[in-house]
């Protein structure tokens, strides 16, 4: 995808090294990319072991001149690894973690353009999320979430989560490399954001209030294969720019195939349990996400009518 030099999105809030606390997705919580991995409860108090190491480190670093006592008085900015930035702290990363930052800050403003775009010639206004980039856990409207499970967006606040060592994982784990894979997770948890801007969101929410765990399931993966719909909408408009390069939407398609239910639970535990499915197969996220990408309408995404 050609996207250095592009516009940059300011709706990003880098989280990175903040420490985070709550609890974690209860019914009703975040929309995320599947990855195998479940939500983990912060808790569990110090032992007195841990207290000896903490002692015993303590006198170490100040041996090698950190004065920890002196880095906490004075906060996170006189932590190594962080730095001001127009009066803020923010987590210094490496120029690798910088340029994937970047990329996803030009990607959230493709994503801006298309849908302002989509929602004016509607006569309406669209509401742009916020991008929050955390490490390892973070404290959402929609409760507590560890990295392993996966990147997130969150109705009660309208930002999208992501820990950007998922892409790692995309592509060793997963077997789903490249930029348009990774701008592809982006796109489709801006799709739940449009879900939510147009009521769909509020509606299952509702909904499943009133649902069997299996009805459930069933009605959450109608809305994540429109997810995947918007994120090919998404896609068409970026090609129609000309800023996608050969082999990029088969980057997409092939990440929406890896992280399909079946191909999932197929690598996690060598067999399928098609009733507990509920972001859809393989076939039919890539099936979605090419329908959108195909037809660049909101109307071709109609995943609640008929079968999916």
């Amino acid at each position: 995808m050609e996207w250095k030099g592009r516009r940059q999105s300011s709706n990003v809030e880098d989280q990175r090294g903040a420490s985070p606390g709550g609890s974690p997705f209860g019914r009703g919580g975040g929309f995320r990319i599947p990855t195998g991995g479940g939500m983990r409860r912060a808790g569990g108090g110090m032992s007195f072991g841990t207290l000896i190491f903490l002692v015993i480190l303590y006198f170490v670093l100040k041996a090698m001149g950190i004065d920890m006592l002196q880095i906490l008085e004075g906060g996170p900015a006189n932590m190594p690894g962080f730095e001001q930035s127009d009066g803020s702290q923010v987590p210094r990363g490496s120029a690798e973690e910088e340029e994937m930052k970047a990329f996803m800050a030009t990607v959230l403003a493709e994503t801006e353009d298309t849908w302002n775009g989509i929602f004016q010639a509607s006569g309406e206004q669209y509401e742009e999320p916020k991008l929050v980039l955390f490490s390892g856990a973070v404290r959402s409207a929609c409760g507590f979430a560890s990295a392993a499970s996966g990147p997130f967006y969150c109705p009660g606040d309208r930002k999208v989560y992501l820990d950007m060592s998922f892409f790692e994982e995309l592509a060793q784990k997963f077997d789903a490399s490249g930029d348009f894979a990774q701008a592809y997770v982006l796109a489709h948890e801006v799709g739940h954001h449009v879900q939510n801007q147009i009521g769909v969101l509020p509606k299952f929410n509702e909904m499943r209030q009133r649902m069997s765990e299996a009805e459930a399931n069933q009605m959450s993966i109608r809305v994540e294969l429109q997810a995947d719909c918007f994120a090919g909408i998404w896609g068409r408009y970026t090609e129609q720019k000309g800023l996608l390069e050969r082999g990029d939407v088969e980057e997409a398609l092939n990440a929406a195939t890896q992280i399909g239910d079946d191909t999932l639970q197929k690598r996690t535990q060598g067999y399928v349990v098609p009733e507990s499915f509920n972001h859809g197969t393989s076939e039919q996220r890539m099936n979605w996400f090419k329908r959108g990408f195909d037809s660049g309408k909101m109307s071709a995404c109609d995943t609640f009518s008929g079968a999916v």
